[in-house]
C-alpha cells in the first residue's frame, strides 16, 4: 500500500505534489514512508520555494509567455531553423509506438555507459500504456513525416512538469530540440497567463547535460532557488554517515554504474550539508 502524496522511484520516496507546494511530511518523520512494500531508503523533498536569494539547490522553470522577438538573432535563427525542419504537435504515444521505441533506443545509445538505460522491446511496449498520464508532443520531419523526437510532460495543477525529451541524435544539428521546446511553449500560452509554469526539474546531479543552461539562454527559463531536504531510513542513514568521509574517493570511480548511483546520493548529501553550514553562519 502506497502512502498518499508520495511516489517511489529507484528506492526513493518523492512527493507527488508540485515543487512549490508543501508535501505531507508526517509519514516521513514517523518513519511510515520507509515501511512500505516498495522499499524506500530515502525521502527527498524541498522547502523555501523561490526564496529570493541564491542557494545550492534550484529548479529551472518558465513562468512567462515565450516571445521569440526578445531573443538574440543567433537564437532566433536556431529556433526558426527547427520550426522549418519539424512539425511539433500533441500525440498519443500508443499510435506511434514503434517510432517512439526507435527514437528512445537511438537517444539512449548516445548516453554515457555509466547511466545508459537498457531498452528491451517487449518490456518497453508493455510499459507504454502507462505513459497516458503524460501530455506527449512529437516532432515530425517535414521532409518525410517520420517521428524524430518526442517530449513527455506531466500536468500537476498549475505545473506542467517537463519529464522526458528524447530525440534522434542525428537530428540535433537540425535544431530539433529548439523546435520541440518552442512548440510546447507556444501551445501553453494560457498556462502562463493563469499563473502556471513549466518546470524542467531540479538541479542536475547525475546526468552530464547542459540542457537546463540551453533553456535559460534560448527560452528565458529561470532558476527558482529553494532548499533540498533528505531523510534516510535508519540503516541507510548509518551507511551514508559511514561512507560520506570517503566521497571524494568514491567520486573517482563514478564511471562504474553502481558506484555512479551511490555517488549521486553522496553528492545530494553534500548539498544538504553545505546548506546547513550556510544556515549556521
Amino acid at each position: 500500500m502506497e502512502i498518499q502524496g508520495w511516489r517511489y522511484y529507484l528506492h526513493a520516496a518523492i512527493p507527488t505534489c508540485a515543487p512549490h507546494e508543501i508535501p505531507n511530511l508526517e509519514p516521513v518523520f514517523n518513519g511510515q514512508i520507509f515501511k512500505q512494500d516498495k522499499k524506500a531508503y530515502i525521502a527527498r523533498y524541498i522547502t523555501d520555494w523561490d526564496c529570493g536569494y541564491e542557494t545550492n539547490w534550484w529548479y529551472v522553470i518558465k513562468d512567462t509567455p515565450f516571445n521569440i522577438d526578445s531573443l538574440k538573432a543567433k537564437r532566433r535563427y536556431e529556433i526558426n531553423k527547427g520550426n522549418k525542419n519539424f512539425d511539433v504537435r500533441k500525440i498519443l504515444v500508443n499510435e506511434f509506438a514503434e517510432q517512439v521505441y526507435e527514437v528512445t533506443k537511438q537517444a539512449y545509445e548516445s548516453w554515457p555507459k555509466k547511466y545508459r538505460p537498457s531498452v528491451e522491446y517487449e518490456k518497453f511496449m508493455k510499459n507504454l500504456p502507462s505513459w497516458n498520464v503524460y501530455t506527449a508532443y512529437g516532432a515530425f520531419s517535414k521532409k518525410d513525416g517520420s517521428l524524430c523526437g518526442y517530449a513527455l510532460l506531466r500536468p500537476c495543477g498549475k505545473l506542467l512538469d517537463f519529464c522526458v525529451l528524447r530525440v534522434m541524435p542525428k537530428m540535433e544539428n537540425q535544431s530539433i530540440n529548439a523546435a520541440i521546446v518552442s512548440g510546447i511553449l507556444n501551445d501553453n500560452e494560457e498556462l502562463f497567463k493563469m499563473g502556471g509554469y513549466i518546470s524542467d526539474g531540479s538541479r542536475n546531479i547525475r546526468h552530464e547535460t547542459a540542457f537546463q543552461d540551453y533553456l535559460e539562454k534560448y527560452f528565458d527559463f529561470r532558476k527558482v532557488y529553494c532548499k533540498l531536504n533528505m531523510v534516510y531510513s535508519p540503516f541507510f542513514g548509518m551507511l551514508i554517515k559511514l561512507i560520506y568521509p570517503f566521497r571524494k574517493i568514491i567520486f573517482k570511480f563514478d564511471g562504474i554504474r553502481f558506484v555512479n548511483k551511490v555517488s549521486t546520493i553522496l553528492a545530494l548529501e553534500n548539498i544538504v550539508r553545505e546548506q546547513k553550514v550556510v544556515e549556521r553562519k
